[in-house]
């Protein structure tokens, strides 16, 4: 059935969004140490958070079938709320982050390396989220569209991470990556805040 081809494509994409994340977090976070950035090793958390939730889809995708229509709807609530969750914390940090880098004036190291990552995720993440929005709306899982969301915030973040590390290394402007973190956080938290709020009140259409 189409239907199964969907999910089968689905579990594909998530499969490769843990893989290529886990790689990414672990470049991140050991280039970030040697060069000092939060920015980096805030960009590597960003990559675990991004795998536990890809992770959680994986979970969600693989009981399609094997249970009721009404356990698959709680089902997919709840893995819609934990991505919701996942965006809240990611932003919590971000802001945390950004905030104090503004003002203690921590500044990195350059670091050409970094900048690299951030090209190759600006390049993967949106064809990723593309493909992820597209088969979740075509599955009718919120869930899945609210992953993709969070691929495409990965993409935003890699744009942060290029400004603020580009701006470091081309012109000493170490101020670009907290300012551009604080724009960012405002992403999280706004979709983060839509993901919980659509999955609630689909809960009480339900019960209705």
């Amino acid at each position: 059935m189409i239907i199964d081809r969907l999910y089968r494509k689905g579990l594909v994409l998530e499969y490769l969004t843990v893989a290529y994340n886990i790689l990414e977090a672990v470049a991140s976070i050991v280039l970030g140490g040697i060069a000092s950035s939060i920015a980096l090793i805030g960009f590597g958390l960003d990559s675990i958070i991004e795998s536990l939730s890809g992770l959680v889809l994986i979970w969600r995708l693989r009981q399609h079938g094997k249970l009721s229509e009404a356990a698959e709807e709680r089902l997919e609530r709840r893995a819609a709320r934990f991505v919701a969750i996942t965006f809240f914390i990611l932003g919590l940090y971000v802001l945390v982050e950004s905030v104090r880098k503004l003002v203690l004036g921590e500044v990195a190291e350059a670091s050409l390396p970094g900048i690299i990552i951030a090209l190759v995720s600006l390049i993967a993440m949106p064809l990723l989220s593309w493909q992820k929005y597209q088969t979740g709306k075509q599955i009718k899982s919120r869930a899945l569209v609210a992953d993709s969301k969070e691929t495409m915030a990965c993409a935003f973040l890699s744009v942060a991470l290029l400004v603020g590390l580009g701006a470091n290394y081309l012109f000493g402007f170490w101020q670009a990556d907290p300012i551009a973190g604080l724009v960012i956080t405002a992403f999280l938290f706004r979709e983060g805040w839509q993901g919980w709020k659509e999955s609630n009140e689909e809960e009480i259409k339900i019960d209705d």
